[in-house]
């Protein structure tokens, strides 16, 4: 996820995408990193068939330096739009 200006990147895993998104748009989590940075826009999204697939994939991308993961966004994403209506 991206903030509105894509100077902040968050990566996280979820077994339930659409939920999670919905939790990082209305800020369920007042406290969070996204809530904190205003994290709402899904610039970027993979899929796995199990949990330690994704979970090891986020630590993978978590340690990447800012302008690999830029490239992963823009390669699937070139405009940096929020995807979200992809996800219904």
């Amino acid at each position: 996820m991206a903030n509105a200006n894509n100077e902040v990147l968050y990566v996280g895993v979820t077994s339930d995408l659409i939920t999670r998104v919905y939790q990082h748009k209305t800020k369920v989590f007042p406290k969070s990193f996204t809530a904190k940075y205003n994290c709402n826009k899904v610039v970027y999204y993979e899929s796995f068939h199990t949990i330690e697939e994704a979970i090891a994939r986020e630590k993978n991308i978590k340690n990447w330096r800012r302008e690999w993961k830029d490239e992963l966004i823009s390669k699937m994403n070139p405009e940096w739009k929020d995807l979200t209506d992809e996800l219904v």
